[in-house]
């Protein structure tokens, strides 16, 4: 059988109507219309599923690179085999994204290494699957785009930015202490986003340890408490991960004649 031809008028219909896609499936879905005897509503909702299907994939992909989330780092890529320990209710409850909607907040707690940045990057992979706005900054890049916005008088417009995104994934706070400035800016930003907007934030250190990174003790008392009063806590203890990472030499290789075994040749002179 034959796979149907699109004439030229149809195509140029469809691309009109900004359906220029589904011209790439149309044959296809109308050979296994015809062989499964579909009728013309159900030929005419599968195309427009698929089409459908298709701007889901790329207004979640369009997000997640405005989000500036690592593109491997999701929850179907989560080695379920690495040797963590987590609250799994906790982070069922979180995968569920309620604490978006009630704006409330995650704190990502754990030694270096143990997946934290990939449990709170494949939450924001998630977020941005369900439509919602997502930014992904390190800590210590966001305070110092926050330092650099003062010079050119952009920071009132970095901090609605900061400030109005669905979620904000705050990576590797409190790993240094914090000038005075910096101190000002991390409050307002806890205080606006609290009941307003939800954050993840992972750190190294307990949320007990981060009022002595602030040089401005009250601020930090008062965005602290804010904060984590607001938050989910998700604690990850266990080994390292990035071993696995290591590269190594495959026994296979490490037999095989090396070209360094061999004497070198001193050219010709």
């Amino acid at each position: 059988m034959s796979s149907p031809t699109m004439t030229v008028d149809l195509t140029a219909a469809l691309k009109r109507l900004r359906l220029g896609r589904i011209a790439e499936s149309l044959p296809e879905r109308l050979t296994l219309a015809e062989k499964q005897k579909l009728g013309f509503e159900e030929l005419l909702l599968t195309l427009l599923t698929d089409e459908i299907a298709r701007r889901d994939s790329s207004a979640t992909s369009l997000r997640v690179s405005q989000a500036h989330l690592e593109p491997q780092m999701t929850l179907e890529q989560f080695d379920a085999s690495a040797k963590i320990s987590y609250d799994k209710r906790v982070f069922a409850e979180l995968c569920s994204l309620r604490f978006i909607e009630a704006h409330k907040h995650v704190v990502v707690l754990g030694p270096v290494g143990v997946g934290k940045t990939f449990l709170a990057t494949a939450l924001g992979h998630l977020a941005c699957r369900h439509r919602y706005n997502v930014k992904f900054m390190r800590a210590d890049d966001m305070l110092h785009a926050l330092k650099q916005s003062r010079l050119d008088n952009s920071r009132d417009e970095l901090m609605v930015e900061l400030c109005t995104v669905d979620l904000l994934i705050l990576d590797d706070f409190a790993l240094e202490s914090m000038t005075r400035e910096e101190s000002k800016d991390i409050y307002q930003l806890f205080v606006e986003r609290t009941g307003r907007g939800s954050m993840i934030v992972t750190s190294n250190r307990d949320t007990g340890e981060w009022l002595s990174m602030f040089e401005e003790v009250l601020l930090a008392q008062s965005a602290i408490d804010r904060f984590k009063n607001a938050a989910y806590d998700l604690v990850i203890d266990g080994e390292s991960y990035r071993p696995r990472l290591k590269p190594s030499v495959s026994p296979s290789t490490a037999t095989a004649e090396s070209p360094l075994s061999k004497p070198l040749r001193r050219p010709k002179r």
